[in-house]
Parts: structure tokens; C-alpha cells; sequence
């Protein structure tokens, strides 16, 4: 089982480098030109905000995730730690704090839709275009959780 953590200045190499593996695993949909720039504006966004980490037995970090106000803003797993319940337990660890936890997914990344809607995320929504501008569709997702806290009050 991994175990969680935040993030500190020495793990950003670690997770740049998740970040790309992953990426490259699962974003083919992405021109090289906007790889490229997603890669530089990350590698100046991350270090500057908290990330939950999900780090193996010697404390290397195999995932992580971005919260901000109940929405996860990114969840990425090494490739190498896929099918491991590493992507579950860090939704887990959200749900906790956030039961409405949003989130949004690439539309052409039918893999991590699937991912997300078997952990119970539904369809709330679609923009046409990444939160950057790109020509990246998102589907917008909410927790299903979020409506049963509703009706119990």
C-alpha cells in the first residue's frame, strides 16, 4: 500500500518526471508543440503549490495529485504503477476532505474517463476547449457522493 504525503521541493524532479512517463503513456491526442509548452508551464506551476503524493516503501513518489478548493486539478500515476491502486487511493484521500469533489478529464483520454467514472465521478458538463485555451475538449465530472450528501439534508 503507498503511502501519502505533501509534496516538498526535493520531490519535483520526481514528480516532473511522473508527469511526462504518464503523459506520454496517455496523452498521444497532444500536438508536440503543446506537449512541449505544458511541460514548461508545469515545471514552473508545480513547485510552487501543494501536491499530495502518493511515495512507495523508500518514500519515492510513484503519483500525485493537485487539489484547489474541492476540484482535482491534476492525478498522475507512473506508468510503471498503473492497476496498482494508486490513482483509487489518492481519490480516496480527496473524498475525504471534498465528498463533491470535481475534476476535469481530457475527452480524447477515454482511458482515464473510464478511470474516473468506475470511482464513481459522473458527467456534469464539456468544454470545448482546455483551461489554457487549447482545442482539448474536457468533460467536467462531479463525485457522485456530492448529490447523496445532498438529499441527506
Amino acid at each position: 500500500m503507498e503511502n501519502l504525503r505533501p509534496s516538498t521541493a526535493k520531490d519535483m524532479p520526481r514528480v516532473l518526471d511522473i508527469w511526462r512517463r504518464a503523459v506520454d503513456a496517455t496523452h498521444g491526442f497532444l500536438a508536440p508543440e503543446d506537449r512541449a509548452d505544458i511541460e514548461r508551464e508545469l515545471a514552473a506551476f508545480l513547485p510552487t503549490v501543494p501536491l499530495c503524493l502518493a511515495v512507495d516503501d523508500a518514500d519515492v513518489p510513484q503519483g500525485f495529485m493537485l487539489l484547489h478548493e474541492g476540484h482535482m486539478e491534476a492525478l498522475f500515476v507512473d506508468p510503471a504503477c498503473h492497476g496498482r491502486g494508486i490513482g483509487s487511493a489518492l481519490i480516496r484521500f480527496a473524498l475525504k476532505a471534498h465528498p463533491g469533489l470535481t475534476t476535469d478529464v481530457n475527452e480524447a483520454n477515454r482511458r482515464a474517463l473510464a478511470f474516473y467514472e468506475a470511482r464513481g465521478f459522473e458527467k456534469t458538463g464539456r468544454s470545448a476547449l482546455d483551461g489554457q485555451g487549447r482545442p482539448y475538449p474536457l468533460v467536467h465530472l462531479r463525485h457522485r457522493s456530492a448529490a447523496s450528501a445532498a438529499s441527506d439534508t
